[in-house]
């Protein structure tokens, strides 16, 4: 881990309640980290994976939220979408090699600013143990554990798939 290391992330925030919540939490003056970029969306239902990607691609990790509960959604059905493409995308990131901790999904409330101040700050700390993201889309630690599981795969008398 760089000490120095100030993590990226990008969250999208649900324009009834996590963005409300991150300004419910600016204006009761609560503190979390300014390396936090807000994306506002009209409900995390309508975040594509094609997105969550591309953010992940500019930063270090995604923060997606949305309204307080999944049955709680402005738009009935959109937590349920976003909280399915959520799982197959943490799945699909743990396949090619990327740790799926560096997205999360949390159900914040217009009126939870403590929440989303709380949230901010342990999702920043859990990035800053995985370190930054490289351009190929791994940090460090990632790119040495797959070598190691190569090379593990390699005494064994195995193959690699690539």
């Amino acid at each position: 881990m760089d000490i120095g290391f100030e993590p990226r992330i990008i969250a999208f925030l649900c324009q009834w309640c996590g963005y409300q919540g991150a300004d419910m939490a600016g204006t009761s003056r609560l503190k979390y980290p300014p390396s936090i970029v807000s994306i506002q969306v009209p409900c995390s239902g309508r975040i594509e994976t094609k997105q969550v990607l591309e953010a992940l691609s500019k930063s270090d990790g995604v923060l997606i939220a949305g309204c307080h509960t999944p049955n709680d959604c402005h738009y009935v059905s959109g937590n349920f979408k976003c909280l399915k493409r959520v799982t197959l995308l943490k799945k699909f990131l743990k396949q090619v090699g990327i740790n799926p901790a560096r997205i999360r999904l949390e159900w914040i409330s217009a009126t939870e600013g403590r929440k989303f101040a709380r949230v901010a700050r342990e999702f920043t700390n859990e990035i800053k143990e995985l370190g930054p993201f490289d351009f190929n889309g791994k940090s460090s630690q990632e790119i040495k554990a797959k070598q190691d599981s190569k090379l593990r795969l390699k005494e064994m008398g195995g193959k690699e798939n690539e």
